[in-house]
């Protein structure tokens, strides 16, 4: 997929992005990156860390960073591996998902998942931080209740978000993990997400994109929430 800017006169494509189905869970780790300079990010790379770098090397880019919605084992059980392997730096999420990333090799062991391991990232996000891959610029919007740290990756120029599993296509994350919270959830969606313009179109951490209109007329889980 190409998420792109519309202007009146003319569509510029300004990012690349491949999803890449990994783990049993078939959790949608995402390779993004920037036309213009051709740096890359790996968000959420959850395990299969051999098939995400023959992905890398097959798009041609530079991987300059590994960002993480949230901490949960699906989305970061590769994380520790890839850092190692393109040495660079782990961004994400929010410091409430610590605890999360102190369990990986328990969490891992309890789904089969080995090779595994614990890690602390580079850099915590917060509501209100900005990252960048190339002259890509994503708002962090800090959304709990899937787990006590999820983030959102939303860059407004191209009307384009990362939302992990906070909001998915007709669905929402679950909320009866560690941590999670039903009432919380549907607070940081309502608040954060559904005021988004209705073409804000995103990628979830499983199954098909949407967007933020079609979430809010058709949504079980939103009808009534705005």
């Amino acid at each position: 997929m190409t998420p792109e800017k519309r202007t009146d006169n003319q569509t510029s494509t300004k990012a690349g992005a491949t999803i890449i189905p990994v783990t049993p869970f078939r959790q949608n780790c995402t390779l993004l990156w920037c036309e213009a300079t051709r740096d890359a990010v790996v968000i959420d790379p959850g395990g299969d860390v051999p098939l995400i770098r023959r992905t890398i090397d097959k798009a041609g880019v530079s991987v300059k960073q590994i960002w993480l919605t949230h901490g949960h084992i699906d989305h970061v059980g590769g994380a520790a591996e890839l850092r190692d392997a393109l040495k660079v730096p782990i961004v994400g999420p929010h410091i409430a998902d610590q605890f999360l990333l102190d369990l990986v090799i328990e969490s891992g062991r309890n789904y089969g998942m080995t090779g595994m391991r614990n890690f602390a990232p580079d850099r915590w996000l917060e509501e209100g931080n900005s990252v960048k891959i190339g002259e890509l610029e994503f708002d962090i919007l800090h959304c709990p209740g899937h787990s006590p740290g999820s983030v959102v990756f939303l860059n407004r120029e191209m009307g384009f978000a990362h939302v992990g599993d906070v909001l998915f296509n007709g669905s929402i994350g679950r909320t009866d993990l560690p941590g999670g919270n039903h009432a919380t959830l549907i607070k940081s969606i309502t608040e954060k997400l559904l005021p988004l313009s209705d073409d804000v179109a995103f990628i979830c951490g499983h199954g098909p994109g949407s967007s933020i209109g079609h979430e809010r007329r058709s949504n079980p889980f939103l009808i009534g929430c705005v």
